[in-house]
């Protein structure tokens, strides 16, 4: 329930209505689907609209609630999820940095490249190079948890920290 503060600005009260609960329970539940078909189809040509529409949203809610919900946009879930695949394929060795920004699903190497330096700290090439078979012999879910991509230029900052 919106409420006038003194100062004439609106806050909301702790109160909260049984359908209002309701429809953000719904809500999630339809995040969580979006969030699970990126998950299942990110080598798929994905974009918000077409996410929206297979919940019933419109693009600029979704992308409200998404970012609400998980901390970054649809499409930010996205090239993560994708950079992710791309860094255990580049790790494998036996694929070329552009045959992998195409099997992970981006159409612009340029836009791969950039976005997987802003994740990853370093260009996919040298990635390529210094990380082939650095996972071997190591358990899937261990590997993942290692490797896993820092989102948001958090790279950049923790290995200048490092050094």
């Amino acid at each position: 329930m919106a409420e006038l503060d003194k100062s004439g600005a609106t806050y909301h009260s702790h109160m909260t209505s049984r359908p209002a609960t309701e429809h953000h329970l719904r809500d999630l539940a339809l995040l969580r689907r979006v969030r699970d078909r990126i998950d299942r189809e990110y080598v798929q040509p994905l974009d918000v609209e077409a996410l929206a529409r297979g919940v019933n949203m419109s693009a600029g809610h979704l992308s409200r609630q998404f970012k609400l919900a998980y901390g970054e946009s649809p499409y930010t879930y996205l090239m993560t999820r994708r950079i992710e695949r791309a860094m255990a394929l580049l790790r494998r060795g036996d694929l070329s940095v552009t045959e992998v920004c195409f099997a992970v699903g981006c159409s612009s190497l340029g836009t791969f490249s950039t976005r997987f330096t802003e994740l990853v700290g370093m260009p996919p090439s040298v990635y390529r190079d210094q990380e082939a078979h650095t996972t071997d012999g190591m358990p899937a879910c261990v590997a993942k948890q290692v490797t896993r991509p820092v989102r948001n230029r958090e790279a950049q900052v923790t290995r200048a920290q490092l050094a």
